[in-house]
């Protein structure tokens, strides 16, 4: 499943990389959120990971603390998110 948003508007923010391949739940979710409290509002972060469980996760993340989640794809084995820190989402 592939999720498309129009990028243009967001190309000229900052790209934070999550390189979590190989790890298991919790460990993408919680490099997710440390990145996130990191961040600057309106600042991007891509999440590389290979846990399948990762992909709801990440969705329920982005739905909960009111992040937008941009992009998401899945490269054989490999599941991409690209998520933006919203502007007055929930700090948890």
């Amino acid at each position: 499943m592939e999720i498309k948003y129009n990028l243009k508007e967001i190309y000229w923010r900052p790209i934070l990389k999550i390189k979590a391949q190989g790890l298991l739940c919790p460990e993408p979710i919680m490099m997710l959120h440390k990145a996130i409290q990191d961040a600057q509002e309106g600042e991007r972060i891509e999440l590389y990971a290979t846990d399948p469980s990762t992909e709801k996760d990440v969705d329920r993340f982005c739905e909960f603390l009111g992040h937008n989640l941009l992009k998401k794809n899945k490269k054989s084995d490999i599941f991409y998110f690209l998520i933006q820190k919203n502007e007055g989402a929930i700090e948890k």
